[in-house]
């Protein structure tokens, strides 16, 4: 029975422990798209559509370093995600700066908002991409009506700044989370039930992967 390799397109050390926990040991090899260039091309598209078309431009750039590798000859599957924030119908990303992450906060404090998660799995088997699958997951996070204290201190600490939606459920920000509709894994930015599926739409087993 063949070996199947695991790689995960993504820098995000909270993707990397949640499949490290869910039992797979990934190797990370991180796409060097720029995000804001495909977002320009996806300008008016459905924001499920534009989540999903993310983590397709990180794929296809993952998987082009894989094959430029010397006869790559492993079964492979790639991962790839990206997730932003739906809120009042606009999608929303990393804030970068704690001014835009306070505004950002203040916004949203004390209201709810859809967390989209992009997902793309490609399969490459004898130097060939032999299949591919892509989802999308919505979360639904119903977030705490915090003070300006408050907003201030988080975006302090930098955390928010470099995350979508300037927000984490497994870091700080979890204090801020009231409740979630949905899956969690998809909200720290892998949802483990899309990938299963996902895996099983490219012919691999999720058990099969499993250290």
């Amino acid at each position: 029975m063949t070996t199947v390799s695991v790689v995960l397109g993504s820098a995000s050390p909270a993707r990397l422990r949640v499949l490290r926990a869910a039992g797979l040991d990934p190797r990370v090899i991180v796409s060097d798209v720029d995000e804001d260039a495909v977002l320009r091309t996806l300008h008016g598209a459905p924001p499920a559509e534009v989540v999903v078309r993310l983590a397709g431009a990180k794929a296809d750039a993952v998987v082009a370093t894989i094959l430029a590798g010397a006869h790559h000859t492993t079964d492979t599957v790639v991962l790839t995600c990206d997730s932003m924030l739906l809120f009042d119908g606009a999608l929303s990303g990393k804030p970068h700066t704690v001014d835009a992450a306070c505004a950002q906060w203040r916004r949203m404090r004390g209201r709810s908002a859809e967390l989209l998660t992009g997902h793309w799995v490609s399969r490459i088997r004898d130097s060939r991409i032999v299949g591919t699958a892509q989802a999308s997951a919505a979360t639904t996070i119903h977030f705490a009506d915090i003070d300006d204290a408050t907003v201030d201190a988080y975006a302090a600490t930098g955390e928010p700044l470099a995350v979508a939606g300037a927000f984490t459920l497994d870091g700080l920000g979890g204090w801020f989370v009231e409740a979630i509709d949905g899956d969690p894994s998809s909200v720290i930015g892998i949802g483990l039930p899309t990938v299963r599926g996902l895996l099983a739409d490219v012919g691999v087993d999720v058990t099969s992967l499993w250290r």
